[in-house]
C-alpha cells in the first residue's frame, strides 16, 4: 500500500503505486510525495515532485474591431524564475489539430504571466506554456470576432441564435479557400469539429440540434484563416424561444424581435425585456426597432403566458467613417472659416506695417502720401482755374491772374498759337512786380 501527500489523495482507489488526475486544474498545483506502507512499517517519504497546473484566460473573449486582448497564464504558486511562452494557433489542414507560432517578443519567454495582443480584428486561438517553452498539444483558448469578412465568413440558417432540439441548422463557410472545416467550443468547453455531431459536406455543416450542441461556432480554412464566430443554442421543445439575429446588427438598421413556440407559431401578447427591464407589451408579438443604436445592445428575452424564453445577446456594430470622407467633410466646414480668418489677418498686417512705417519716419511718409494725393486733385483744380484766368485776361482782368499766378509761374499755354498772349502776360507781370517793388522802396 502507498500513502500520498497531499492527504486528500489517500483514497482506496489511489492506494496503489500511482495516481491518475483525469482532468487537471489549478487546484491540483502543488508538491506531491509518497511512501510505501506494509502493516505498521513504512518507508521514508519520497522526494517531492512539484506539479504546476496553469490555464490561459483571455479578456475580452468577444472582440470589438481593433481592440487589445489580454492573455493571462494563470498559475498557482509558480516556481521561482518561471518564464512564460506565448503561441498563436494555426489550423492544420484535414484535421482538428493546430500548429503553434511564437508571438513576437516571446522567443526567450517573459517574466510576466500576462501578454497583450494589440489591434486584433479576427477570431484567433492562443496557448501559453510555463517553464520549458516547448509547445505541447492542448486545446487553444479562443478570442472570437462576430464580424464577417471577405476572406472567411460563417452564415447560419435559420438566421437566429436560439433553436429547438432536433431542429436542423445549416452552417456555411465562404471566403478565399477551397477547404473548410466548421469548429466549435461547446458550453462545457469541449473543442470539436462538425463531424462530432453533424455532417460536413464541402463548405457546409448540417446539425440536428441537441442540448450538447449549444456553443460557439466558426470556420477555419486550409490556408489558416479564421471566420467570424456565432453563438447558437438548443432548447427544450416545451420552452418558447426568442427570434433574434445571430450576427451583429449595423447601427441605424431596423431590427425585429419576436417570440415563437415549437409549432413554428409566432406568439402574440408578448412582453419583451432588455437587460431584464420590461420594454413593451406587443399585441402582435413583435418588438420593432426602426433604427438600432449602441444603447440597444444587450440581452433580450420574451415572456408569454408566464413562460420566459432564454436570454440572447444582440450585438450592435458601430459604423466608422473612412478617414478620407471625414477629412473632406471637415475641410468643407473649416476651409471657409480659415479663409476669412486669413483675410482678416492679411488686412491687419497691412495696417500694422503702414502704422510702423509712419512711426519710423515720424509720419513724414504718411504726410508725403497725403500731400501727393492732394497735389493730384489740386492740379486738376488749377487746370480749371487757369482756363478761367486765361479767359479773364483776354477781357483785360489782371487781378485774377495775380492772385493765382504763384501756383502756375512757369506754365505755358498748351496751344502754340496763344504763345504771344503768354509772353505779353509775363511782360505785364514783370512790370507790375517792378512797380510794386518801387512803391515798397519809397
Amino acid at each position: 500500500m502507498y500513502e500520498w501527500r497531499p492527504t486528500r489523495l489517500n483514497k482506496p482507489e489511489t492506494s496503489n503505486e500511482y495516481i491518475t488526475i483525469t482532468s487537471a486544474n489549478e487546484s491540483h498545483s502543488g508538491e506531491y510525495s509518497c511512501r510505501g506502507t506494509s502493516g505498521s512499517d513504512s518507508t521514508a517519504w519520497s522526494d517531492a515532485v512539484v506539479l504546476t497546473v496553469y490555464k490561459l484566460s483571455v479578456s475580452p473573449s468577444w472582440l470589438s474591431p481593433g481592440a487589445s486582448v489580454t492573455l493571462s497564464c494563470e498559475v498557482q504558486h509558480p516556481p521561482a524564475g518561471t518564464r512564460f511562452f506565448w503561441y498563436k494557433a494555426v489550423p492544420k489542414p484535414l484535421n482538428i489539430f493546430y500548429n503553434y507560432e511564437l508571438l513576437p517578443g516571446s522567443s526567450n519567454g517573459t517574466d510576466e504571466n500576462v501578454y497583450i495582443v494589440h489591434g486584433l480584428n479576427n477570431t484567433a486561438g492562443y496557448v501559453c506554456e510555463a517553464g520549458s517553452g516547448k509547445p505541447k498539444y492542448r486545446d487553444p483558448t479562443f478570442v472570437w470576432s462576430a464580424d464577417p469578412r471577405p476572406a472567411a465568413s460563417l452564415s447560419v440558417n435559420p438566421d437566429r441564435v436560439q433553436h429547438f432540439r432536433s431542429e436542423s441548422v445549416t452552417l456555411s463557410c465562404e471566403g478565399n479557400s477551397a477547404e473548410w472545416r466548421v469548429m466549435r467550443v461547446t458550453e462545457i468547453g469541449y473543442l470539436s469539429d462538425c463531424s462530432d455531431s453533424g455532417k460536413m459536406s464541402g463548405s457546409t455543416c448540417t446539425i440536428n440540434m441537441n442540448q450538447s450542441d449549444s456553443g460557439v461556432y466558426w470556420c477555419e480554412s486550409g490556408s489558416g484563416e479564421f471566420s467570424n464566430a456565432v453563438n447558437i443554442t438548443a432548447h427544450d421543445i416545451n420552452n418558447i424561444i426568442l427570434l433574434s439575429p445571430v450576427h451583429p446588427v449595423t447601427e441605424g438598421d431596423p431590427v425585429t424581435l419576436s417570440c415563437r413556440d415549437k409549432k413554428q407559431q409566432r406568439l402574440s401578447n408578448v412582453f419583451f425585456y432588455h437587460n431584464d427591464k420590461l420594454l413593451s407589451h406587443g399585441s402582435r408579438g413583435e418588438l420593432k426597432i426602426s433604427a438600432v443604436s449602441k444603447s440597444d445592445e444587450g440581452f433580450y428575452k420574451c415572456q408569454h403566458s408566464g413562460k420566459d424564453s432564454p436570454r440572447s445577446w444582440m450585438s450592435v456594430r458601430v459604423t466608422v467613417s473612412s478617414p478620407v470622407s471625414s477629412s473632406f467633410r471637415v475641410m468643407l466646414i473649416v476651409g471657409p472659416v480659415v479663409g476669412v480668418v486669413l483675410f482678416i489677418l492679411f488686412i491687419l498686417i497691412i495696417l500694422l506695417l503702414s502704422w510702423w512705417r509712419c512711426s519710423r519716419s515720424k509720419y513724414s511718409w504718411c504726410i508725403r502720401s497725403e500731400v501727393s494725393s492732394q497735389s493730384s486733385s489740386t492740379n486738376q483744380g488749377l487746370n480749371q482755374a487757369e482756363t478761367q484766368v486765361y479767359s479773364s485776361l483776354l477781357y483785360g482782368d489782371t487781378s485774377e491772374y495775380e492772385t493765382i499766378q504763384p501756383a502756375s509761374n512757369n506754365r505755358r499755354p498748351v496751344n502754340p498759337e496763344d504763345d504771344h498772349i503768354y509772353t505779353n502776360l509775363n511782360n505785364r507781370k514783370q512790370r507790375s512786380s517792378s512797380s510794386s517793388f518801387s512803391l515798397s522802396e519809397s
